[in-house]
């Protein structure tokens, strides 16, 4: 039998994305159980067939309102106590330094318990590990952990991934976790206008309280995926993706489509997609750069002061540094 493995990833879809091909790896070696948001199980049947997924929403992962306790799922985190110590998991671990992570980890009783300890949080850890250069990209985490437990992951531009189809279309995403994140729809109006004006086939997708604004800016057409099954449905059709620092460009770079994403408050250093023909734009400079989506000022000038011709250049060069030039404009 192989030993049981528990993983903490209770954040965002891109932080699963990151993730992945760590717990690809690991289901090799160990039966794998992954605690995560319930999309999880969308990516499951597409990335990781044979690993267990147990979904929860962390009351700690909210944006605001966190620390309301008396809002908690307490239920909730009594049954998924019960579920993790009636596993007896061998081992677990977590890539992110959230004692939150680390205390669930104890709590589940894990014999082996691997982490980045913050705040003394190594009281919970059997192996405290040492964080990776801080410049370094989130998947740096993961290489970490694989290399304690005797796992081959590949770096960052060695990931093996699918090959978008040629000829797709350019799906432009203009959603985002947080909307100091989101690049202003009317750029985002534009630049799709320039793209069909040049012959490229778009299409347009967007998260759920944009779509009126598309609709009403004439777009008829705009994609709105509630679920992560739909935008995978939409990415199968893709030969790029254009968007912002959010999770489904992360989707985007794992089923094989290239990425131009458009950052703002966050380091592409530490968050690019996976795609070794992914390209950022980094945008503005700011004194309080990452600031975690928490701007201080009324707009985030670092993405809202990005220009379209500045995209459109660096879409120009995206296309001049793309593997398979035949996949966009008609082949």
């Amino acid at each position: 039998m192989k030993p049981k493995l528990l993983i903490i990833e209770l954040w965002g879809l891109g932080d699963l994305i990151i993730a992945t091909p760590f717990i690809r790896a690991a289901s090799e070696k160990f039966d794998v159980t992954v605690v995560a948001k319930p999309y999880a199980r969308d990516l499951q049947s597409r990335f990781w067939p044979g690993v267990n997924v147990l979904p929860f929403v962390a009351p700690w992962t909210a944006f605001k309102g966190k620390y309301r306790l008396h809002r908690w799922p307490w239920r909730g985190l009594y049954r998924l106590r019960k579920n993790l110590l009636a596993e007896k998991f061998d081992i677990g671990l977590a890539a992110r330094w959230d004692p939150r992570d680390h205390i669930l980890l104890w709590l589940a009783h894990t014999r082996r318990r691997l982490g980045f300890p913050r705040l003394r949080s190594q009281m919970f850890l059997t192996e405290a590990l040492a964080n990776p250069d801080p410049r370094e990209h989130r998947f740096e985490y993961w290489r970490v952990i694989a290399r304690a437990l005797e796992l081959k992951l590949p770096p960052r531009d060695a990931i093996p991934l699918p090959v978008a189809r040629p000829g797709g279309t350019v799906l432009v995403h203009s959603g985002a976790g947080q909307p100091v994140r989101v690049w202003p729809l009317p750029l985002y109006r534009e630049l799709v206008a320039r793209l069909r004006k040049n012959n490229f086939p778009v299409v347009v997708a967007c998260d759920d309280d944009q779509r009126d604004w598309w609709l009403q800016a004439g777009e008829r057409d705009v994609a709105t995926p509630r679920e992560v099954t739909e935008l995978m449905a939409l990415l199968d059709r893709a030969g790029a993706f254009i968007g912002n620092d959010s999770g489904p460009g992360h989707l985007a770079a794992f089923c094989g489509v290239p990425t131009l994403t458009l950052f703002g408050p966050q380091l592409p250093e530490w968050f690019a997609p996976l795609h070794p023909d992914t390209l950022c734009l980094e945008g503005r400079p700011c004194p309080y750069k990452p600031c975690s989506d928490y701007c201080r000022f009324a707009a985030p000038h670092c993405l809202t002061e990005v220009t379209v011709e500045e995209v459109w250049k660096d879409f120009e060069k995206f296309l001049r540094g793309r593997r398979d030039p035949r996949a966009l404009n008609g082949g």
